[in-house]
């Protein structure tokens, strides 16, 4: 376990990324025509990232573009450049209103149009979208790095061993891999967290997962309680990084209570309020049903924390019930498309809606015909009203019938 700068590394991983991207990124008709000289990206973080160059080239530049995207964006921007005299640009980019992931990795290029008419790109670059407002120490083993900026050296040294015991605590149902660097990055507050993130007022939300950028934010401050934070929060984002890393683009067709519940099992420290709130909610009919948390969690504190509750029950009955690989083959049928309702079906021999009645059966105590009893009383009481009427006429009619035949006799 020692500190390191991991220099080395970032030069592999920006020559890795020019090597792919040169190749696919631009659709110019050569490379010869340009050449970019001293090519920099100044970034502050959430505000501004400024582009600059020199660009030679052997006829008159008639017209120049800026050409940039995140190493895993569909969609490139393109902005147009003013070329001064002696070929130096200079272009500012709002990065406070175009987002890009924080610590992900952006790769950029130049395009230009000569006096002949041709077009040409230059060379591809790539920058780190860092959030520098902060002074980040680090930690490293086996490919596992540690930021942070509030905290003595054994901080660092606790995250690491939380991001280790983590990884012990899922190896059973989720494939390890750290062929690729992960990097967690821990926040001292919420708040800086989520200006990292730009969560738009979540600010309840204590960790993030960039899966796909191998990358881990937590919020996690010094003191006493930071060993037991950090084994909860740390082990819940490396499990998407390693969902993610071992589904590929089948992740992105996993149900929501699914990821998350499988990120919530590895917690070795389980919020305790959990239990009370499915408590609560059992009490007052108030679970909500696993189908309406198939495509996201609600946004609200309160019904979000409740989500990720069950999810946790859930994805712990399902494991219980069904073992580690029941989670495999769940996984396996959404990844292969099936709806949230069927892939239970495909995986297990059940439905979705069958296994959330077994779930609130089985680890609630929750009486399901009791509950269909409840939910219908009201229509059996207005049923027993609606019918009360004719009957009682009917038996009224039958009073008069018998008093008007006594009168006679």
């Amino acid at each position: 376990m020692t500190l390191a700068s991991h220099r080395p590394l970032k030069k592999i991983i920006v020559a890795l990324l020019v090597l792919t991207l040169t190749l696919t990124a631009h659709p110019a008709s050569g490379q010869t025509g340009v050449e970019a000289e001293n090519p920099q990206a100044a970034v502050d973080f959430g505000k501004t990232i400024v582009f600059t160059a020199k660009l030679k080239s052997p006829l008159p530049i008639q017209q120049a573009t800026l050409l940039f995207r995140g190493v895993n964006e569909q969609t490139t921007r393109v902005e147009t450049l003013q070329v001064a005299e002696d070929g130096s640009i200079h272009f500012s980019y709002d990065a406070s209103q175009n987002f890009f992931p924080p610590f992900g990795w952006v790769v950029y290029w130049f395009q230009v149009t000569l006096s002949d008419g041709k077009t040409y790109a230059s060379d591809s670059y790539a920058f780190q979208y860092a959030d520098n407002r902060f002074p980040w120490r680090e930690i490293s083993q086996a490919n596992v790095v540690v930021h942070w900026y509030a905290g003595d050296d054994a901080f660092g040294a606790n995250a690491l061993d939380a991001a280790g015991a983590g990884m012990l605590a899922m190896k059973d149902f989720i494939p390890l891999s750290l062929s690729e660097p992960i990097h967690i990055y821990i926040y001292s507050n919420v708040q800086d967290l989520n200006a990292a993130m730009m969560f738009g007022g979540r600010n309840w939300a204590g960790g993030h997962a960039h899966a796909d950028l191998g990358v881990a934010l937590v919020a996690v401050a010094p003191g006493a309680n930071q060993f037991a934070e950090m084994e909860t929060l740390i082990p819940h984002e490396l499990a998407h990084i390693m969902l993610y890393r071992s589904l590929g683009d089948k992740y992105a067709k996993q149900p929501a209570w699914l990821v998350e519940g499988v990120a919530s099992i590895t917690e070795l420290y389980p919020n305790p309020d959990y239990a009370r709130a499915l408590e609560v909610a059992a009490e007052k009919r108030a679970l909500i049903p696993f189908l309406d948390l198939c495509a996201a969690f609600p946004a609200d504190y309160g019904s979000a924390f409740q989500a990720y509750a069950q999810s946790r029950s859930f994805v712990s009955y399902i494991q219980d019930s069904y073992g580690a690989s029941g989670l495999s083959r769940l996984m396996s049928a959404y990844g292969d498309g099936f709806d949230c309702d069927l892939g239970a079906t495909k995986a297990l021999g059940v439905s979705l809606r069958q296994l959330d009645a077994r779930w609130r059966e089985n680890a609630l105590g929750q009486n399901q015909l009791s509950a269909a009893f409840r939910n219908l009383l009201p229509f059996v009481l207005l049923l027993i009203l609606v019918l009360l009427v004719p009957i009682w006429g009917t038996i009224d009619a039958l009073r008069f019938r018998k008093k008007k035949h006594a009168a006679r006799a």
